[in-house]
């Protein structure tokens, strides 16, 4: 798999998007038609392609990503893409299923690629609410056990403790709102502005590819090796469960590197998720984690904690914010802020300048020929004739788009000031006036850069509306709310664009994309709050900092809402200056990036990627680079094998160890306890010990 372009990637939000998806394909010639090799096959009508056994499936596919992805929310806020594995079951699946079907003489209809496409959008969908919901950000961020690890505006009014009720209602209420804003700008996106849209692209590319006799027998071998790396990664889980019974102890504590630097946060904690993450991710994506691991707790943080008594008292207990936990708080929040700024005002540059270049080449096209200059079309080739001629077969109207948006966003706007009691009514409807437009600027933007900045848009939503109802009258909570709102709009709207984008490619129909995004979402509403709700009751110490779930960007986002509400009084001494100073690093070295280019800026770290360990610390740093250590060798002993191999590899490890959280979630509420507990201990601690055993 090509590392350019390979997986998308999220971190607190979707700034740090990348397009890591699928392989990457060369460009087709009319020669090298994808529809010619198609021609001979009946493409199904929409209703058609929305079958029983995809939606069956997509559920099922659904459930295992979601507690994937919450998983990932709740430890580091690092989310990959799963369009490879998502499409990629979804294929092992419906085509056993098929075989049966068709030796028992039952077969009624075949697997095409547009019913594969449909699986793999409704459970990408789904799947996505777990990261858009904010059950690692901004909705934990409301809650008491995170509001009790800061010293500000944590009264009543600024929390709101986790109810499975009214956490569905406020998706149900908000998670379609992007999709309706949306559907009336598909064909000036994907057919009149012809935006490339990276990973949707190369989600298409898969699914064409696995439709071919070729591409069929890769994807079977594909899947068995899947399966292997599943099965292995499951019962690592199961394994290290039986060595952890107690706080510190098990695989996960193992001082790979010494004492000293666990008690600095280096260390190999033996996750074959982040493994599996670091085979995914990019090499800069991981290099700039481990650099920012290296600088912050490996250099700035034992520095400032020598200044204990100085800039800080001594007395503050390591949670306070007024602590050495400020620092390491409010300087990623910097670093975040920065990064995402640049990135807001670059990708609306690049929008703007896009829109007004489309816009001038269609007006020029229409004038009139004078003198000797004619304007002669493109010709287009036989996949774009074919793919806009089926584009446009099934259309969505836009009076029903329109009406749509109206009644849902009228019904919430009752809704929400009865859940969230701070954020009223004409709050809202200033949000749902300018989110259609934001909506559209981050479809457009992600269809130029695979970046979306739908977090960025919500962190400016906590701004703007925390500020807007003050620290009195529970100016934290609205803030969140806000973010909530913001965020499930803008994402959802730029998701359907990049699905259509991919049912364009594989011809299937825009009804048939929306209908499964629609089920998709609405899946999602209640399947994300269900498996968050199964962690939160499981595990005491869930968002509890040094936990094994302390869910980080819920104390990050509110953090962000205080420091919306109150301003920087409350910070500890210098910290301001250093925030100052790492916000316009990651302006400047974001600006260098780009000023060098793609050749270069390869070789600099991301600031967006630096800023996560400065709060977690470097474990997972370890495992992810150990993730691509293991790839870069294979890809020198044989780059054919790691290409088509190394995302069935990473997502076997990824989603073994995820849905082991399941069973060991089941196990924590049943009360049933390890029966061991493996402990590091120095060697004078561990003669104390002794000393005291024996002595007893």
């Amino acid at each position: 798999m090509d590392r350019s372009s390979s997986v998308k990637k999220k971190t607190d939000g979707d700034e740090a998007e990348r397009s890591i998806a699928a392989p990457q394909q060369q460009e087709r010639g009319e020669d090298e038609s994808v529809e010619r090799i198609f021609e001979s096959k009946e493409v199904p009508s929409w209703q058609r392609q929305l079958t029983l056994r995809a939606f069956v499936v997509s559920f099922i596919l659904a459930i295992l990503f979601t507690f994937i992805v919450m998983k990932l929310n709740l430890t580091t806020g690092i989310v990959p893409s799963l369009n490879v594995s998502a499409g990629l079951l979804g294929f092992f699946f419906v085509k056993t299923w098929t075989k049966f079907l068709e030796k028992s003489g039952f077969l009624k209809q075949p697997f095409t690629r547009q019913e594969n496409t449909v699986i793999q959008t409704c459970v990408v969908a789904s799947s996505g609410i777990a990261f858009s919901g904010g059950f690692g950000s901004y909705l934990f961020g409301m809650s008491e056990v995170i509001a009790k690890q800061t010293t500000e505006d944590n009264n009543p009014q600024n929390i709101k403790n986790p109810q499975l009720s009214w956490m569905i209602g406020f998706l149900f209420v908000v998670s379609f709102l992007g999709l309706f804003a949306v559907v009336p700008l598909r064909k000036i996106m994907i057919i009149d502005f012809k935006l490339t849209y990276p990973s949707g692209t190369a989600t298409a590319h898969l699914i064409n590819s696995f439709h071919t006799p070729q591409g069929a027998k890769l994807a079977k071998k594909q899947v068995r090796t899947l399966g292997k790396f599943f099965s292995f990664s499951f019962l690592w889980g199961f394994f290290q469960w039986f060595f952890t019974a107690a706080d510190d102890c098990g695989f996960v504590n193992f001082p790979t590197f010494g004492l000293k630097a666990y008690d600095n946060k280096f260390y190999f904690d033996f996750s074959a998720t982040y493994v599996g993450v670091g085979m995914i991710c990019p090499y800069l994506i991981n290099v700039s984690l481990l650099v920012g691991a290296i600088l912050s707790w490996g250099i700035m943080w034992p520095l400032i904690n020598n200044r204990k008594g100085d800039w800080y008292s001594a007395d503050y207990p390591t949670s306070s914010l007024h602590g050495l936990q400020g620092y390491k708080v409010f300087i990623a929040i910097a670093m975040i802020l920065g990064d995402g700024l640049y990135n807001f005002v670059k990708v609306l540059g690049r929008t703007l300048f896009g829109l007004y270049h489309q816009l001038r080449s269609k007006s020029a096209a229409q004038d009139l020929p004078v003198g000797g200059n004619t304007h002669t079309p493109p010709t287009l080739s036989y996949d774009d004739q074919r793919r806009i001629q089926l584009f446009h077969k099934d259309q969505i109207p836009t009076w029903v788009a329109i009406a749509s948006y109206i009644t849902i966003a009228v019904i919430s706007t009752i809704i929400i000031p009865h859940i969230f009691t701070p954020l009223k009514w004409h709050y809202i409807v200033v949000i749902y006036i300018f989110a259609p437009a934001l909506g559209f600027c981050n479809a457009y933007g992600m269809g130029l850069t695979d970046w979306s900045l739908a977090s960025t848009y919500g962190k400016l939503a906590i701004f703007v509306i925390g500020a807007w109802v003050g620290a009195s009258r529970g100016g934290v909570l609205a803030g969140l709310a806000a973010c909530g709102v913001m965020m499930n709009i803008v994402s959802t709207a730029s998701d359907l664009t990049q699905d259509f984008k991919t049912g364009y490619m594989t011809l299937a129909s825009p009804r048939s994309m929306f209908v499964s995004q629609i089920i998709g979402t609405a899946m999602g509403c209640v399947i994300s709050p269900c498996v968050f709700w199964l962690f939160y009751k499981a595990f005491d110490d869930l968002g509890v900092s040094g936990s094994q779930y302390p869910a980080p960007y819920a104390a990050i986002y509110r953090n962000i809402a205080i420091l919306g509400v109150d301003g920087t009084s409350s910070l500890p001494k210098n910290c301001l200056t250093l925030c100052y100073v790492f916000f316009a690093g990651a302006v400047v070295i974001n600006a260098i990036r780009d000023a060098l280019g793609p050749r270069w800026a390869r070789f600099i770290p991301i600031p967006m990627a630096m800023a996560i360990p400065f709060y977690l610390g470097g474990y997972f740093t370890i495992d992810m680079c150990v993730g691509s250590l293991i790839l870069f060798v294979w890809e020198r002993i044989d780059k054919v094998k790691a290409d088509a191999f190394g995302p069935a590899v990473a997502s076997g490890l990824i989603c073994g160890d995820g849905i082991w959280t399941l069973p060991s979630s089941l196990l924590a509420l049943g009360g049933v306890k390890p029966p061991i507990c493996m402990k590091f201990l120095s060697r004078t601690a561990n003669a104390r010990v002794d000393t005291f055993l024996y002595a007893s």
